[in-house]
């Protein structure tokens, strides 16, 4: 009765703010004024953009659990787990196979049009959903303005995290209003971090979303899933060309062999010698070694998508077991 009444109350509240005309972007807090700003450079209405940004169920409620998980502590116990991710998964190989045969049609038309491996993007999916059979429990919205409203941006880290979850916010607004969606209809599930639908697109990404036969994609859909993430990786890694399986070595070996390297090199990096802006040295695997050159490009390819070398070579790993399968 209580919560029935509170929802009432908070009903009526909204509809009064609401019924303002709003003609600029003037908020206490400067990020979500940055946020505005934004959005109307996108078309998108004065109003809309308010009434998105006061709104309770939006920005007054916060993810407690996102945010908790987003400290560098866990980020560096997730980093750590990641190997045991790989091998867990690799018994995961038959689903893998039952998934490209029944999805042929859709990889033969990526394959086609893209020159991404169907094996790549499978692994892909396996990693990031388990084929979507993981399902979100977190609001991408809430999880990013939780992100900016408890951010402090004293560090490098937590100014590009400052940075990230505005962008994600202005991405979902932009995306809703597109869609013709009210703000407190617009709930996209996510996982903690704020990514969406089975391929784990963040907000900022949505760019990348393309449909299978159709004009706009679901990322909630395996169709749409695999076009998609192939079209990612398409523009995003300048992925044009399949991999020459025979070219790469064998992976399961590779892998193996970077895992004892990455555990006794702290600063570990399977492609780069250096951080973007050079100020950061790594203790890079592959390089110096020309049997790595070839598997090295598509690695660092496979990296745009997540920026982790044991993301990558475990995609590589998986894509690899089920390229051999299919043979």
């Amino acid at each position: 009765m209580y919560k029935q009444l509170f929802i009432i109350l908070i009903t009526l509240f909204s509809t009064e703010i609401f019924a303002k005309t709003y003609t600029d972007c003037t908020f206490k807090n400067t990020h979500y004024t940055d946020i505005c700003e934004e959005v109307r450079k996108a078309g998108v209405s004065y109003e809309y953009a308010n009434k998105f940004l006061l709104s309770y169920f939006k920005t007054q409620k916060y993810d407690e659990v996102s945010w908790k998980y987003l400290q560098p502590r866990h980020i560096t116990t997730h980093s750590k787990n990641e190997k045991k991710a790989n091998n867990t998964l690799i018994k995961f190989l038959p689903q893998t196979l039952e998934h490209l045969k029944k999805y042929k049609e859709v990889y033969d038309y990526t394959e086609k049009k893209y020159g991404v491996n169907r094996e790549i993007i499978a692994a892909i999916l396996l990693k990031e959903t388990k084929l979507g059979k993981i399902k979100p429990t977190h609001d991408a919205f809430i999880v990013f303005n939780t992100i900016v409203v408890r951010t402090q941006a004293k560090t490098p880290r937590e100014k590009w995290l400052l940075r990230m979850g505005k962008s994600n916010m202005a991405s979902i607004i932009k995306h809703c209003y597109e869609k013709g969606v009210e703000p407190e209809d617009c709930n996209l599930p996510s996982s903690y971090a704020g990514a969406v639908g089975i391929p784990q697109f963040m907000p900022s990404s949505f760019v990348y979303a393309k449909g299978y036969e159709k004009k706009f994609a679901d990322l909630t859909k395996m169709e749409d899933a695999i076009v998609s993430a192939s079209y990612y990786l398409h523009e995003k890694a300048d992925f044009t060309q399949l991999i020459d399986w025979d070219k790469v070595g064998n992976m399961q070996e590779i892998e193996e062999a970077w895992y004892t390297y990455a555990f006794a090199n702290e600063d570990a990096s399977f492609v780069y010698k250096a951080s973007k802006n050079a100020q950061k040295k790594f203790d890079c695997f592959s390089c110096e070694k020309p049997e790595l050159d070839y598997l090295r490009e598509y690695v660092k390819k496979v990296m745009r998508y997540n920026n982790s070398s044991n993301y990558a070579v475990g995609v590589l790993r998986l894509a690899y077991d089920a390229h051999k399968a299919l043979e």
